[in-house]
């Protein structure tokens, strides 16, 4: 009998990783401007097919450094989405992860074509694939994170102080936060501990740096 077989019509396999950062307390997700049809000129979420015998997670911390430059920061998978493309175009199955990089230490790639670039997430350029969906549920497990994990370790150096890590968490939940039951609830649940440096910030007297107990993700 003729007609496709089962592996003819299977759909092609993509991963693809939303990728945070905090930058002058705005929190921004890496976008890449498409190159070719469909959609070219629009930008996505960076992504690709997932490479022969290439687990799902290999695929998605490849990704991950080819467009910034860093690993071992938190990467998770987020949700296996199936109807981001056009029917139309064959499908795929998409595997989507999300990120958390700290501004400083990307180096995202000098390319002619498929350029990256960071964006708000209040000011995002037309997007391909219904990449908006992607990004709204993205952010909603991210704000669920801060609730319950130390997950912000990766969006900050070694060394902080708690001003700079209320502002993460004020950039990310959207709102801001009671500076002293903040503070008291950082402490108390241990995520992070005072070190015995210091750093002078403007003409304020020195500010006492912390750092997170634990550089390695954790339900608190």
């Amino acid at each position: 009998m003729g007609g496709k077989t089962l592996r003819d019509s299977s759909p092609i396999v993509a991963v693809f990783v939303v990728i945070f950062t905090v930058v002058d307390d705005d929190l921004m997700v890496l976008l890449i401007r498409r190159g070719v049809e469909p959609n070219k000129g629009w930008w996505a979420i960076p992504g690709g097919r997932l490479g022969p015998d290439e687990t799902l997670d290999e695929a998605a911390a490849r990704k991950l450094v080819e467009e910034t430059g860093v690993r071992d920061v938190y990467l998770e998978q987020l949700y296996t989405f199936g109807e981001l493309d056009d029917p139309a175009a064959g499908g795929a199955v998409a595997i989507g992860y999300f990120a958390l990089v700290d501004h400083n230490s990307v180096s995202l790639p000098q390319r002619d074509e498929w350029t990256t670039a960071w964006f708000a997430l209040n000011d995002l350029p037309r997007l391909a694939f219904k990449n908006d969906t992607v990004l709204e549920y993205a952010l909603g497990r991210l704000r669920s994170k801060m609730e319950y994990t130390n997950v912000a370790y990766s969006l900050l150096p070694q060394y902080f102080t708690l001003s700079q890590l209320q502002r993460v968490y004020e950039s990310i939940l959207g709102k801001r936060v009671d500076k002293r039951n903040f503070r008291k609830r950082m402490l108390a649940l241990g995520i992070v501990r005072p070190t015995e440096r210091t750093i002078v910030l403007g003409a304020h007297r020195p500010a006492k740096l912390y750092t997170f107990s634990s550089r390695q993700p954790t339900v608190i």
